[in-house]
């Protein structure tokens, strides 16, 4: 089996938290509790959620947990759009996550069509 800190969708949904943490530390009090909270907390969701499903029993809860990680990153891009809008990250922040989430999604996708057979 292989360990959870293996799987390469885990790592970029780690990596994407990371980043999320890091740009929104210096936004100033109104912006960390306004879109900051939000936006961290998406992020952390994607991989906490991976994480759970990986230890779920069942492989039809492993991918529901996998849809909602894969929700979570939906609404962490959305709070990334909605940073770049109010000019919260430079470009280079922006640009960083925009590859990551490209990435991402591709992994969770393949990554759900992989876990057990269908009707289970």
């Amino acid at each position: 089996m292989i360990a959870l800190k293996d799987f390469e969708v885990y790592k970029v949904a780690m990596e994407i938290g990371r980043i999320v943490f890091a740009t929104i530390q210096d936004w100033n009090h109104f912006h960390k509790e306004t879109l900051g909270k939000q936006f961290l907390r998406s992020a952390d969701s994607i991989a906490l959620n991976i994480a759970e499903g990986y230890g779920r029993f069942f492989y039809k809860e492993n991918r529901n947990f996998n849809y909602y990680s894969r929700g979570s990153a939906y609404e962490c891009a959305t709070c990334l759009k909605k940073a770049k809008e109010r000019s919260l990250v430079s470009p280079d922040q922006e640009n960083q996550l925009r590859i990551l989430f490209t990435k991402f999604f591709k992994l969770i996708n393949c990554y759900i069509k992989s876990i057990g057979p269908n009707d289970q």
